[in-house]
């Protein structure tokens, strides 16, 4: 029991690590902006419940999904990387961004799903965090390591129904600057997991397999 505890401990350390609640916030108030307090609290839930379900396909299932079409983790870092700079080029490319410019309908149907859920709850370094710990996972292991990223996901919720109370207390010009710089953020993450997806690609050659 001692030992599930300790990795119990392990798993949500590593999960808070690439998916702090804190640090998501500055990227949820961005995405949703211009949305209303009842649209912002169901993009969360979507974009969360999302994020859960698909880790929790990983998890499941992510060797035969891997081997199924012959992906690898080197081209799953390169394409989520790409994809997270262009999440963060957008956020510091202008003003008023065409993600910002989504109406509320889109902001249900497309934010929630991508890039909320998706590359940035669920991404690369979400997925492969999971993907470890299930090597020689048990049964107990596994109910472990989806619990973990469910907590992790609900306290993700947490942060982003209160992010309200975060912007008035910092004040709107104040949140455009985080904005910019969480972009900056996010734009050399990306870069960051594209540069090591192509380290592992070319340099060491590690698959899945």
């Amino acid at each position: 029991m001692e030992n599930v505890w300790l990795f119990a401990i392990a798993v949500f350390t590593g999960f808070f690590a690439i998916n702090s609640p804190f640090g998501n916030i500055p990227v949820f108030i961005s995405l949703t902006k211009q949305a209303d307090r009842k649209t912002r609290k169901n993009i969360s839930k979507k974009a969360t419940f999302t994020a859960f379900v698909i880790v929790s396909g990983f998890v499941i299932l992510g060797k035969y999904i891997f081997d199924l079409f012959g992906l690898t983790i080197p081209a799953f870092k390169i394409t989520g990387g790409i994809l997270i700079f262009f999440v963060g080029f957008e956020m510091i490319r202008a003003q008023e961004s065409s993600i910002d410019n989504q109406s509320e309908i889109n902001f249900n149907e497309g934010i929630s799903t991508s890039p909320l859920a998706i590359p940035i709850l669920a991404g690369p370094g979400s997925i492969v965090t999971a993907m470890n710990y299930t090597t020689n996972a048990g049964y107990i292991e596994l109910l472990v390591i989806l619990v973990m990223f469910g907590l992790i996901m609900w306290l993700n919720h947490l942060a982003f129904i209160s992010s309200d109370y975060l912007v008035r207390f910092i004040g709107q010009n104040k949140i455009v600057v985080i904005e910019k710089i969480m972009g900056l953020i996010i734009a050399i993450i990306g870069t960051n997991m594209l540069i090591q997806g192509i380290k592992l690609a070319f340099f060491s050659g590690e698959t899945l397999s």
